[in-house]
């Protein structure tokens, strides 16, 4: 009798403590995809298209001058939970430093990132086809 009656209060603490439980607010934005970067003579900014990952979009945007890429902008990036705001704040800029040293698309993913990286590597390859 006394393991039924353990049983049912574990199993009515548990259900309390199931329906208590809060998830995170989606409503999280990271950046704006119509913000252009201040530019200096003889830049140009080429914007990639959006690159839709399992975890959320993530788009780039080159800063250009005399044919070689000088800056990458993150306009948008997957930040519906935080995990997904560390992901990012681990890889992205990695990503950032290997484009700018590869100048091109052909650079490896972030290991734990693996979908914002192809995201990303998506976007970017977008950028370059449009002009980067």
């Amino acid at each position: 009798m006394r393991r039924v009656i353990l049983a049912v209060i574990a199993t009515v603490a548990g259900l309390v403590a199931l329906l208590s439980f809060k998830s995170h607010s989606s409503e999280r934005t990271v950046a704006s995809p119509t913000a252009t970067p201040t530019l200096l003579p003889g830049e140009r900014a080429v914007t990639g298209h959006v690159a839709h990952t399992v975890y959320g979009p993530v788009q780039v945007q080159l800063v250009v001058k005399t044919g070689r890429i000088v800056k990458v902008n993150i306009l948008q990036q997957p930040a519906t939970t935080q995990m997904d705001l560390e992901i990012g704040q681990y890889a992205l800029p990695r990503l950032i430093g290997e484009t700018i040293t590869a100048q091109s698309a052909r650079i490896d993913t972030v290991s734990g990132a693996t979908y914002t990286s192809g995201g990303y590597i998506q976007s970017l390859q977008s950028a370059l086809d449009n002009g980067g």
